[in-house]
């Protein structure tokens, strides 16, 4: 199956194209705030690319959250609209997950005991949106208690816990134990939405339900006051 996959739940604005899950080809950026720009560019490319290779979209998988709120509305009209003019379904991808798997690949060849993943997408403050036993969460960290209890922090069993994504950085102050470990440049991307979308694990949605399909996006969206003169 030919995929065309879009992730833009972080400042990391990414596209691309799988094939049987495995990566044909993908276009990203990491300057952030470009989105609204890039990605009709990316798609555009990919599409050109698909044409070249003879390979025709069976799906477009999106990373579907939960995530920055203009970067989820960014991709998920973006989806909608490839999946109506292609006539294929749209398979959502949890968008921790796309984290861990990216975390996974990096760990694969350097690291064979047992360890735990905590994936981390910055929610402001010291808020994070994370993943604890397949539970989505918005937690506030204080420690790491407040991620995970007692009897799974791994220290006494001498396991490894690895924390990781955009949020993770701003808690490594408060994370103090030895066993827990800050993984950097770990972000979330499209060829990694569709690795997962091509297991077949995620239910795809298709015809009418597109139009009402909406992002994971955990917490309401609150608009903060404009700073803009005639604006407030």
């Amino acid at each position: 199956m030919t995929i065309l996959c879009i992730e833009t739940s972080t400042s990391v604005c990414s596209a691309a194209i799988c094939k049987d899950g495995v990566l044909s080809k993908q276009c990203i950026n990491y300057e952030g705030s470009n989105h609204a720009r890039l990605l009709p560019l990316y798609i555009d490319e990919l599409l050109a690319f698909a044409r070249e290779q003879n390979l025709s979209i069976d799906a477009v998988a999106l990373s579907e959250g939960p995530g920055s709120y203009t970067g989820l509305r960014i991709g998920c009209s973006t989806a909608k609209g490839l999946c109506y003019g292609l006539n294929v379904p749209l398979i959502p991808v949890p968008t921790l997950s796309v984290l861990c798997e990216a975390a996974k690949q990096k760990l694969y060849t350097v690291h064979h005991t047992p360890y735990t993943l905590i994936p981390m997408i910055d929610a402001r403050r010291m808020e994070v949106y994370t993943a604890i036993n397949g539970e989505t969460q918005a937690i506030v960290v204080e420690n790491e208690q407040s991620i995970l209890p007692p009897s799974l922090l791994g220290e006494g069993r001498g396991e490894a816990v690895y924390y990781f994504g955009d949020g993770a950085e701003k808690c490594q102050h408060v994370f103090t134990r030895s066993n827990w470990h800050c993984l950097p440049a770990i972000v979330p991307e499209a060829k990694y939405v569709g690795l997962l979308a091509d297991k077949g694990e995620q239910k795809s949605v298709s015809g009418e339900q597109i139009a009402y399909y909406e992002p994971f996006y955990l917490k309401e969206f609150v608009a903060a006051q404009s700073h803009v003169k005639g604006l407030r």
